[in-house]
């Protein structure tokens, strides 16, 4: 799911996205409690919507990582035009002080009409050899002139270039700032409902999260299918207990998309920052061919994601206040599985 969140600060930056590769814990809560009971079904309708916030947490951390990033990327295009545009400006300073010049030799050397002048010359030979000067400058001059011309226009493209990626970086900001909002309400509630539950029942929802959700296939513990794979499962294995940060990319924290970018970095391979766009970063397979390394991605809008590790599990990061862990790989509904 995302990078560069936090629970508490929590902070900005090609944004939009917010907290919690969250493992609908709510149906396996429900289905294991009597339908009959009175005094439960508060604590089950509390444990179903706190599995709904983080849900919607965690799309809108993915949406946070994505305007972020799209936010980094702007700023980025924009210092690069700006450098650009002092180039260019200097460039033109420098024409402009060469045409300067040139005018100043056409000036000593007089501006008189050129019949006149060779009337009027003491000696004809020495003024036809300044007249030829004079129309080599002249020519010069239309070149640098031309030249002038052009880099003015450039450097007008430029600016309009760089305006609009200062627009364009400013609605990306608000996005960003949008996004950071929604995440941390999201899960400022869901707080506020688990630390009304019970010890007992907060503990029953940890549980939850963790047992397998949904019927799989009988997964070995299968070898990586590259080398790359490999050492990618050996980072996230690294980074095993490291705390949940909605929008980080590690290596002190994670969001479930952070995580596995970080991972694959340590591989050599630059994966995109969402989950959703990290569906895409290589071909798709069944699960039953999963192989550790495999990228996978939960629920129909891919707004979580974690890595197959063998023996039917993944490593990924789950929610606030639960560290990077293994889990069922049957844990949520399987969206897709990736191979990089």
């Amino acid at each position: 799911m995302g990078s560069r969140r936090r629970l508490a600060p929590s902070g900005f930056d090609r944004g939009a996205s917010a907290a919690v590769c969250v493992l609908s814990a709510a149906a396996a809560a429900l289905g294991a409690m009597p339908a009959t009971s009175a005094v439960a079904a508060p604590h089950d309708d509390s444990r179903a919507e706190v599995d709904r916030l983080y849900q919607e947490a965690e799309q809108a951390t993915q949406a946070y990582d994505k305007a972020d990033e799209s936010a980094g990327e702007l700023h980025r295009q924009v210092s690069d035009a700006q450098d650009r545009i002092a180039r260019q400006q200097q460039r033109i300073n420098t024409m402009r002080d060469a045409l300067g010049s040139l005018a100043g030799a056409q000036y000593r050397s007089g501006g008189i009409d050129p019949t006149v002048a060779l009337l009027f010359s003491d000696d004809p030979a020495d003024y036809l050899d300044k007249a030829s000067v004079l129309d080599r400058i002249t020519t010069q001059q239309a070149g640098q002139f031309k030249d002038l011309q052009e880099a003015m226009r450039e450097l007008a493209q430029e600016r309009t270039e760089a305006a609009g990626h200062l627009a364009e970086l400013e609605r990306s900001r608000k996005a960003v700032a949008t996004h950071k909002k929604t995440v941390e309400r999201k899960l400022a509630k869901a707080r506020q409902l688990l630390n009304r539950m019970p010890l007992a029942d907060r503990a029953s929802f940890d549980r939850a999260s963790r047992s397998s959700r949904v019927d799989i296939p009988d997964l070995g513990a299968g070898v990586p299918s590259s080398g790359r794979a490999a050492a990618a499962v050996a980072a996230a294995q690294s980074a095993l207990g490291k705390p949940y940060v909605w929008g980080a990319t590690g290596p002190g924290g994670f969001d479930c998309s952070g995580l596995m970018q970080w991972s694959y970095a340590h591989a050599g391979v630059h994966l995109p920052r969402t989950s959703q766009e990290q569906r895409y970063a290589g071909h798709q397979i069944p699960l039953s061919q999963a192989q550790p390394g495999d990228l996978v991605t939960y629920r129909s809008d891919a707004s979580h994601v974690g890595m197959y590790v063998g023996n039917g599990q993944v490593i990924h990061a789950p929610y606030p206040g639960a560290p990077v862990r293994y889990d069922p790989v049957g844990m949520m509904p399987v969206s897709s599985v990736t191979r990089v």
